[in-house]
């Protein structure tokens, strides 16, 4: 069994292509009580297809989305290409904070104000990943990995993956985040 998270396949294209190193969560409908909690420190990159629309991103990066509408798994099945390791997590109840870690994520300055909004009371994590790409693994998706929660339990085993940066340029991004973070 391994943990996965359940993030937006155009989310996990950036990742995957050294784009975006910084996802910022404030949890699903259904955690609304706990907010977003990192349950594990390497976790699967679960791709969902719903919620993503191009207002949501920032214009560069709308080629992610149609990317991924075009090559979305086959019914009843899900993709996992990569897996992440989380290097520092931090949260932040600043949008101006927030909006300094722009260069490290694809989503539009609206997009954030209004996850900022959203439960305002409840802080944004951001989690620094080092990213993984691994060779394509299909997995039937079961009924337990539906709904609006963040994390779910595969069964399913993982091969080794390639780092999709290099150690010097995850090493200064990870520091340029903690110095805005912290």
């Amino acid at each position: 069994m391994m943990k996965a998270l359940k993030e937006w396949a155009t989310v996990i294209t950036a990742l995957e292509n050294g784009d975006q190193t910084v996802l910022l969560r404030k949890g699903g409908i259904l955690e609304t009580v706990s907010g977003f909690q990192v349950e594990d420190r390497k976790f699967a990159l679960f791709p969902t297809y719903e919620h993503q629309d191009n207002s949501s991103l920032k214009s560069q990066f709308y080629r992610y989305l149609a990317d991924v509408r075009e090559q979305k798994p086959r019914d009843g099945f899900n993709r996992i290409t990569s897996y992440a390791e989380v290097l520092a997590e931090h949260d932040l109840s600043s949008i101006q904070t927030i909006e300094k870690l722009s260069d490290f994520h694809i989503w539009s300055e609206s997009y954030m104000v209004e996850r900022m909004n959203w439960m305002p009371q409840k802080p944004m994590t951001a989690i620094f990943l080092k990213v993984y790409k691994i060779p394509p693994v299909e997995i039937p998706v079961l009924p337990e990995y539906h709904g609006c929660k963040s994390w779910i339990e595969l069964n399913a085993n993982m091969g080794p993956g390639s780092a999709v940066l290099n150690e010097a340029d995850l090493e200064q991004k990870l520091s340029e985040f903690r110095g805005i973070v912290n």
